[in-house]
Parts: structure tokens; C-alpha cells; sequence
């Protein structure tokens, strides 16, 4: 088993004190298989020191709505109980976390500070802002993927086939089962006040234009029924049915995956040791190891991760050298978002997410290739791609959802493909071949069926 601290890094020195430990949570939202929570544990229960976990909550995180502060918050809620249960005070801050968390590790006087990792350049920022601004050891630790980031690869990746035999290498020995969180057993003598989850979201008053959703439950409970209910009911199948957006064929877990309220770990164990047939437990561990991991290396080592500068030189050349090609049809922002275009597949898989919070991964592609398709230039349908996702997804503002714009608008992770307009040699999607894949007309009928129940 790799130890603990190979899971770690370093990122501030520091002068370590007496004092608690405070395990600031941000990406990795659960008490349960934490690799940066039992790290945390780990130093306090080796300093004798109390133990404290605290969530700031930014209102200025790009995108993010009433729908994502709302799943966020009810599964807060229930991993502060959970941490209650062990002993484990929590802080929910509001605010900047650059003006919030110095403040609160100097008020209750922090010894150690252990936080999650997160690729995306604002996440960057604001724990260069937070180690910048105490003396304290600052630990960042990498609960999120299985192999650390910066283990599976010291530099950006071409493609999943060159990270793939990294990780299949390292994975025999980092894949394993966690350890369980301990009651704590230095209590923390001073006060935390109660987490005001109610108070903190009117405070917040996130744009409720994208309303809450009903169809999924938020928390490390809802998150591990889910997964228990998958592999006993759809894994066997994936491999073949996960691409078809008619069929229940994929794991749903996005969304608590996104907010840290169930561990890629644990999914991954879970699999592993199914009785699905080998190819379907293939199929999945692709998608949530090797392209999960790809997306956090590319976020990790490419600081322009959502632009068209952060594309490869090939795709950056050949839609550089189609700028000015015809386009028959051209959208805003604003129509799009509506959903009002000439393509019916389109429309509906727009409306479910915005409705829904959620697109079949297959859907997402077309989705943003046609977006290239109907807009002036790459870098407009490259932000129009990634302000609509980040606005209704609920997996939203996170890597895999960069990767995924840049895959299918720039051919990031791609090869080149057959010369044509408005692409060049990034690969395309049309809609006769949805037409082939499945049934279009079943899938725009659903989507309409759906919009139609949740009318007054």
C-alpha cells in the first residue's frame, strides 16, 4: 500500500506551531475515503492536536448557480454531521477564501493546513493566495484522482494513449481500499459556531434563473446508493449501451463525483471487483481513470485551459485556416441558449440541460461541435460552449468539462481527421450520423415529454 504521505505535497513551509489542524475541503466534499481528511487526522493525531475541517464559500466562482450552491450545500450538511459524529467541528466561511481562511486559521490558531488539489487556475490562485498569506505549513493533497497528478505524469500529455500505460503501471499499487476515518480524539477547546446552511445560501443569493433540480439527491449517501444501484443494474451492458442517450446505460455519478461527495476510488474498487463481464468494467474504467485523469493533467500543466490557446498547434493551425468559411446558419448566445435552432436534436439536449441539469455524454460532443458549426469564430463557440455548460450542468466548472469543449471544438486529445469546412481536420459530428447511432426522433419525444411533466 502506498503510504499516506506519497499522496501529498508540500506547497508552503512554514513555521509549524502547536495549534489544530484545519483540513480546508473545497473539490473533495465527504468524510468518507478522503485521502486529504485522513492526511489531516493523520499530522493532528501525531501532534496530539485537535481537528478541524472548514468549507469557504465563494460568491464569485464562475458559473456556478442557484442549482449548484443548492446540491452543494445539502450535501454539506450532511458531511458536517458525519464529521460531528467523529469528533470533527465545521466551519462553512463565506466569502473570499484569499480574506476568509487566514482569517479563521489566526482566530482559532491553526498549526497545519491540509487542502484538497484542483487543477483549475482560479482554484490555483486562491491556494497560492491562502499559503501566501499564513506562516503556517500549508499540505495540498490529492484526494480526486487515484494516482496523484503530478505521480501519473510531470508534464502535459498528448493524448489518453500516452497516459494510459502510465497509469495501467502505477495503478496496481495505488488502487487500493482506504483506511476509516477515526474518532478524533483531541477535541478542539474553543467554539465553531453551527453551520448556518439555510442562512449562508440567502446570503449568497446565487442567480435562481437555473433553478435547483428534483431527479437527483445531493450527499455521500445518495452518491454510494447510486453506485451500488449501477453495478448491480447497469454495468453489465455499458460497453454497448452507454453511447445510445435512449438507453439508462451510464453511471449517472457526474454530478456527486463533480462535488467530491463520492471518491473515484471507491467507483473504481467498486467495479473492479464486480461481476460485470470484462469488457464493460474495461469500457467504464476508461472513462472514469484514464480520461478523468487526462483532464486534471491537461487543467494541471496547461495554464490557458479554456481557451483556444490552450489547443494543440495542428487543431490551432487547421481552424486558424478556416476562420472565414461560409457558415449556412449562425446563432447568438442568446438563441442558443434558448434552444432555438433549425436542428431538433440539438434543441432538446440543450433544453434537457438546461431543465435537468444534465447531457448523455455523447450528446455533449455533438452538442459543442455544432456550436463550432454556427458561431463567427473557435474562441466564441469555445466560450459559448463553456459558459452554457458551467451555467447548467451540474458537473459543470470542472476539468473534464474544459477537456470536453476543447476535444470537440479544437481536437485537444485528438487527431487530425479528413479536410472540411469550418472543422479543417477537427473531427465532426452530423446529424444523419445521430440518426445512425439511435433513434433521434425517440430521444427528442422523451426530451418532449419531459419539459411537458414539469409544467404547472
Amino acid at each position: 500500500m502506498i503510504p499516506l504521505e506519497a499522496r501529498s505535497r508540500l506547497i508552503s513551509p512554514g513555521e509549524e506551531r502547536p495549534g489544530p489542524v484545519v483540513y480546508w475541503m473545497s473539490r473533495d466534499q465527504r468524510a468518507r475515503d478522503n485521502w486529504a481528511l485522513l492526511f489531516a487526522q493523520s499530522a493532528a493525531l501525531r501532534a496530539r492536536a485537535p481537528l478541524l475541517a472548514a468549507f469557504c464559500l465563494s460568491p464569485s466562482f464562475p458559473g456556478a448557480a442557484l442549482r449548484h450552491y443548492d446540491f452543494l450545500l445539502r450535501g454539506l450538511k450532511g458531511t458536517a454531521a458525519d464529521l460531528a459524529a467523529k469528533g470533527i467541528p465545521f466551519a462553512l466561511l463565506e466569502g473570499e477564501p484569499s480574506r476568509e481562511l487566514p482569517a479563521f486559521l489566526a482566530r482559532i490558531g491553526a498549526g497545519r493546513l491540509v487542502t484538497d488539489f484542483d487543477p483549475l487556475r482560479m482554484k490555483k490562485v486562491w491556494r497560492q493566495a491562502v499559503a501566501t498569506a499564513v506562516a503556517i505549513p500549508v499540505h495540498e493533497v490529492d484526494a480526486h484522482n487515484i494516482v496523484p497528478c503530478w505521480v501519473a505524469s510531470p508534464k502535459q500529455e498528448f493524448a489518453a494513449r500516452t497516459i494510459r500505460p502510465k497509469l495501467d503501471r502505477l495503478l496496481p499499487d495505488w488502487l487500493h481500499d482506504y483506511p476509516r476515518l477515526r474518532a478524533h480524539p483531541h477535541p478542539f477547546p474553543g467554539g465553531v459556531p453551527e453551520p448556518d446552511f439555510e442562512g449562508a445560501r440567502r446570503r449568497l443569493a446565487p442567480d435562481a434563473a437555473v433553478a435547483p433540480v428534483d431527479w437527483i439527491t445531493p450527499g455521500e449517501l445518495a452518491a454510494r446508493l447510486a453506485l451500488k444501484n449501477f453495478v448491480a443494474g447497469r454495468l453489465a451492458g455499458y460497453d454497448t449501451r452507454r453511447n445510445d442517450p435512449n438507453r439508462d446505460g451510464q453511471s449517472g455519478l457526474s454530478p456527486w463525483l463533480h462535488f467530491g461527495q463520492i471518491s473515484a476510488q471507491r467507483v473504481a474498487l467498486a467495479v473492479r471487483d464486480s461481476g460485470a463481464p470484462p469488457a464493460d468494467r474495461a469500457a467504464f474504467l476508461e472513462e472514469l481513470v484514464v480520461r478523468r485523469e487526462l483532464s486534471d493533467n491537461y487543467c494541471h500543466y496547461q495554464e490557458r485551459h479554456d481557451s483556444f490557446d490552450g489547443l494543440p498547434a495542428w487543431a490551432q493551425r487547421t481552424l486558424d485556416a478556416h476562420r472565414d468559411d461560409r457558415r449556412p446558419y449562425r446563432y447568438r448566445r442568446e438563441g442558443l441558449e434558448a434552444g432555438l435552432t433549425h436542428d431538433p436534436l440539438w434543441n432538446a439536449a440543450q433544453r434537457d440541460m438546461v431543465a435537468r441539469g444534465k447531457m448523455h455524454g455523447w450528446l455533449r460532443m455533438y452538442w459543442a461541435k455544432k456550436i463550432l458549426e454556427w458561431t463567427r469564430s473557435p474562441e466564441e463557440a469555445i466560450a459559448t460552449a463553456l459558459a452554457l455548460n458551467d451555467r447548467y450542468e451540474l458537473d459543470g466548472r470542472d476539468p473534464n468539462g474544459c477537456v470536453g469543449v476543447l476535444w470537440s471544438i479544437g481536437g485537444l486529445h485528438d487527431r487530425p481527421w479528413g479536410e472540411r469546412p469550418v472543422f479543417g481536420q477537427v473531427r465532426y459530428m452530423s446529424f444523419d450520423g445521430a440518426r445512425r447511432k439511435f433513434e433521434v426522433e425517440e430521444y427528442v419525444r422523451t426530451v418532449s415529454a419531459r419539459s411537458k411533466e414539469r409544467l404547472p
